[in-house]
């Protein structure tokens, strides 16, 4: 059997920019993405804070150590910049996989950087 199980998160970080006019995705900073485990294009499930949204869209990369994290295309209408966002990915597992697993938790500080990593 087969489980859905958090992979990573990125716990609070603000939404610093929204392009309605872009193609679609969520840009994140390079490092947070590194730190966090999350390659361009993969799935990535949104919840704002400020507002209650959850949505899912593909992770792009953006400028390392800029902070950003951006919201576009149709996303952009789920947040606005400075709203507080949590960005989580999930995956499959099997159930020989579960044994000492250990989602990636990152807590962010008020500039997108990592200031804490969780151990589970």
């Amino acid at each position: 059997m087969q489980r859905t199980m958090l992979k990573s998160k990125i716990h609070r970080v603000t939404i610093t920019e929204a392009d309605l006019n872009y193609d679609g995705s969520m840009t994140i900073d390079e490092d947070l993405m590194n730190a966090a485990g999350i390659v361009q294009f993969e799935q990535v499930n949104i919840y704002n804070i400020n507002n209650g949204e959850r949505f899912e869209t593909y992770a792009i990369r953006g400028k390392a150590g800029s902070g950003v994290i951006g919201l576009n295309g149709a996303a952009a209408r789920k947040g606005h910049v400075g709203d507080l966002v949590i960005i989580v990915t999930y995956g499959q597992y099997d159930e020989s996989e579960l044994a000492g697993f250990e989602p990636t938790i990152l807590l962010c500080d008020e500039k997108n950087k990592v200031r804490k990593r969780l151990d589970i």
